[in-house]
């Protein structure tokens, strides 16, 4: 039976129409699912028994598996989440000052091969579907507002940074948006507050680019070609002079900075000349860099850099007018920070 959440609400309205039944009653039935979280049709007061009784015999409302939850002593919590498959992916929930950031997956596993991520070691199992990409943010709504108090439990802000390459399942990503980012009866996220990250799959990005007005995010994590093709297959494919010019073309639309995501690790991107590097290839874009400091895990032999060595790249950034930060991870003590995610039932 199909999933009434791999519709958006335009899609629904024309199932609808086919039936006899008017569009506006699309709106009806999505408040019911994203705003008043309902799991059954017949709990859908304002729509006539009838109709209730066809929604219930061509679709379903489904929820994820919470399989298993962990709470990091930074209050950040990874949620494990079975699929119908008996796949497994991962969520994150993580606490700001007064509302919450969800990390969500787009992809079982991932096929881009960084080096330093834990996820890319699983390999790729599949596509998430739109259905399965939208229950990771109403689940994750559900699950924070029975732990904290729905007055309390504010989603604010959805990050494409779990496991797997968002614009590789692009069409299933772009579709999951127009229910997260319906502003009316669907989740009600602003464009502003979604952030698509991507190791920079260069046609998407221009796709993105025409499709949407979300954020965009890029995990760069090096200064030339030699360094980023060592760390990102990906770059063989489309190296930093096509990657940054597509992010160029990214901001011909006004909108916020490209957030450029930097992995420092020891020995191999964190020198005072990567550093200078840096400033020159993102110097023509309006950038924002978030440094990271590499979040050791047992299947990698790389290290994390001196906390000297990263203040003094930090410190080149800042001298040169960009706007940078130094992106304390939250989680690593449950495996639920940048680069850790794997989405394998532990015992």
């Amino acid at each position: 039976m199909k999933d009434i959440k791999e519709f958006s609400r335009q899609e629904l309205g024309a199932w609808l129409e086919e039936k006899g039944i008017k569009s506006f009653r699309a709106g009806q039935i999505f408040k019911w699912i994203y705003l008043r979280q309902t799991d059954e049709f017949n709990q859908m007061t304002d729509i006539g028994k009838q109709m209730r009784d066809m929604l219930s015999s061509s679709f379903s409302i489904s929820r994820l598996v919470l399989e298993k939850s962990e709470m990091s002593s930074d209050g950040t919590e990874k949620l494990l989440f079975r699929l119908d498959d008996n796949n497994y992916i991962e969520s994150v929930i993580i606490p700001g000052k007064e509302r919450f950031t969800l990390c969500i997956s787009s992809q079982v596993g991932c096929r881009q091969g960084c080096r330093f991520c834990l996820t890319a070691r699983q390999g790729f199992r599949r596509n998430l579907t739109s259905a399965e990409i939208v229950s990771q943010v109403r689940d994750s709504e559900n699950i924070l507002a029975r732990r904290v108090g729905a007055r309390t439990a504010t989603l604010s802000n959805i990050v494409f940074m779990g496991m797997g390459e968002p614009l590789a399942n692009y069409s299933a990503v772009v579709k999951s948006l127009e229910v997260i980012t319906d502003s009316d009866y669907g989740l009600k996220f602003s464009p502003r507050r979604v952030t698509i990250s991507t190791c920079g799959l260069v046609p998407e990005i221009r796709q993105l680019n025409r499709d949407t007005t979300t954020n965009l995010a890029v995990s760069l994590n090096a200064t030339d070609d030699k360094t980023r093709s060592l760390l990102m297959p990906v770059n063989k494919r489309h190296p930093l002079g096509e990657l940054l010019d597509a992010c160029r073309e990214f901001q011909t639309k006004p909108r916020n900075r490209i957030t450029f995501e930097y992995i420092l690790i020891k020995g191999i991107n964190d020198t005072k000349e990567d550093a200078k590097r840096l400033v020159t290839l993102l110097s023509p874009i309006k950038a924002k860099v978030n440094l990271i400091a590499f979040n050791p895990h047992d299947k990698s032999d790389f290290k994390r850099p001196h906390p000297d060595t990263i203040s003094c790249f930090m410190q080149i950034l800042l001298d040169s007018k960009m706007t940078a930060i130094i992106r304390k991870s939250k989680g690593d003590d449950i495996s639920a920070a940048c680069g850790q995610l794997k989405g394998k039932v532990t015992a």
